[in-house]
């Protein structure tokens, strides 16, 4: 097992070079795996909503036992999306607070306030 991990993450590497290589800045290596992670978090999230849909098609399409297995995937679905949210809020929350913030397009006060 460790052996496959350890292929994988050395594949992994190998394919990223180019990226790394091409790179200027470490500010665009940051951007370019800040990138990846984003579309990888996008990709798990998609997974365990697919897997929540699972077992609620298990659920309504099945017996007892079937039903009880389906209720199980959707139990399952549910605390894997909230958990993998409510660490990427987190995530984003330190981010903008500890890393110069986001661009939240919001009015400044002076465009609040009426001019005189």
């Amino acid at each position: 097992m460790r052996n496959i991990i350890r292929t994988s993450a050395l594949a992994i590497a190998v394919l990223a070079l180019p990226l790394v290589a091409s790179a200027q800045t470490v500010q665009a290596i940051f951007g370019i795996f800040g990138t990846i992670i984003n579309l990888t978090v996008f990709l798990v999230i998609g997974i365990a909503l697919i897997v929540f849909f699972f077992g609620l098609v298990r659920y309504l399409a099945g017996g007892t036992e079937m039903k009880a297995k389906g209720l199980q995937i959707m139990l399952y679905g549910i605390i894997a999306l909230f958990v993998m949210v409510s660490i990427w809020g987190l995530v984003r929350l330190l981010q903008t607070t500890f890393l110069g913030g986001a661009n939240t397009n919001a009015p400044s006060v002076g465009q609040l306030l009426p001019s005189s």
